[in-house]
């Protein structure tokens, strides 16, 4: 039988934050929400082949990267990371000023260290909105309402977001297909290119490759040449008996096991989950000659349908997308920070 490359460890002693951290989403406590295995996720330790990752040294951290900027820019996936970050560095510097940089949703200064952390909140990148029929090309071809998704502009929450900060860490691909949002008949995604419909009318993972496309040019067009680009992975999702909709849960108390993954995740099975793997085709194919580089955490969280919230603290569906926090995103942290080391 193929093993897990999590490995457990005792970490009780040396946890980099807890559940008091208050910058937790009370959703994503599940300490505080009595998950019943909520103190167990913090023992294990993702074990690369043939390397280790290092454990997060807070204070070098802040000591590293004294008057630095650093934005995550992305879905409620990104902001799970962005808690992480901001509970580990609170645990070793308390100093903070909580403010909204650049447009931000939220975001903290670590005062002696000049060291800002920020969230800025964005679903799909790009600017969109609520559309409806205006006598134009798109009423012509049947379409009366949707949405409108401008692919060359970014969304406010974050276009200033790139000249502010020194590193930024984005992420998108949650959004892109989700029919309770953008339901493809009755409320579409309708794209626009310099304020123009795109017709005849493209599916929405010819928008993703679109807006992809504009937005690392954004980006690269308006941070300094020395900054430090990188774009997350897709974080997978670990529905067992359908979607989050559908009476899907997730009641795993252990990491999975290697061939587990591949059921769950597999393109050619097309299951609940395979959302992750291919919207990272789409990632690779558009950050293949950037600037960015790919924070990859995919494979690694794969194996984790133990770590996400479920029903802890009464959910009314469990939620199998988000992670517990402590939890997986700590993991995260510790491989942007690796990669940061090498810079």
């Amino acid at each position: 039988m193929l093993e897990t490359a999590w490995k457990p460890f005792e970490a009780i002693s040396n946890l980099r934050y807890d559940n008091t951290c208050k910058e937790i989403f009370k959703g994503w406590n599940c300490i505080s929400s009595n998950k019943s295995n909520g103190r167990d996720l913090f023992n294990w330790r993702w074990k690369p082949n043939h390397c280790d990752l290092p454990p997060f040294d807070p204070i070098r951290f802040l000591r590293r990267f004294r008057n630095t900027n650093i934005g995550f820019i992305g879905d409620s996936l990104n902001r799970n990371m962005f808690v992480s970050l901001v509970c580990t560095l609170k645990r070793a510097s308390s100093e903070v000023k909580k403010w909204r940089p650049a447009g931000a949703d939220r975001g903290y200064t670590f005062l002696q260290y000049n060291l800002t952390v920020a969230y800025h909140r964005t679903n799909l990148l790009a600017r969109y909105g609520r559309w409806s029929s205006d006598g134009g090309v798109l009423e012509s071809l049947g379409y009366k309402q949707g949405f409108r998704v401008d692919v060359d502009v970014p969304d406010g929450n974050w276009a200033e977001a790139p000249s502010f900060h020194d590193i930024v860490i984005l992420n998108t691909g949650h959004w892109w297909w989700a029919p309770s949002k953008f339901d493809p008949i009755n409320s579409p995604m309708l794209f626009f290119e310099k304020g123009l419909p795109i017709v005849p009318p493209i599916k929405p993972e010819h928008g993703l490759d679109m807006v992809l496309k504009h937005m690392i040019m954004f980006v690269e067009k308006t941070m300094r040449a020395d900054a430090i680009r990188f774009f997350r992975t897709q974080s997978p999702r670990h529905f067992e008996g359908g979607d989050w909709d559908q009476g899907g849960s997730c009641q795993r108390m252990q990491p999975l096991l290697q061939e587990q993954v591949e059921e769950f995740f597999s393109l050619e099975s097309n299951g609940t989950n395979v959302e992750a793997r291919m919207v990272n085709q789409h990632l690779f194919k558009a950050l293949g000659d950037s600037s960015f580089r790919i924070l990859d955490i995919t494979h690694m969280s794969e194996f984790r349908a133990d770590a996400h919230p479920s029903a802890a603290g009464g959910k009314k569906h469990d939620d199998c997308m988000h992670w517990c926090l402590p939890g997986v995103t700590d993991t995260w942290n510790d491989l942007l920070i690796a990669y940061l080391n090498r810079i």
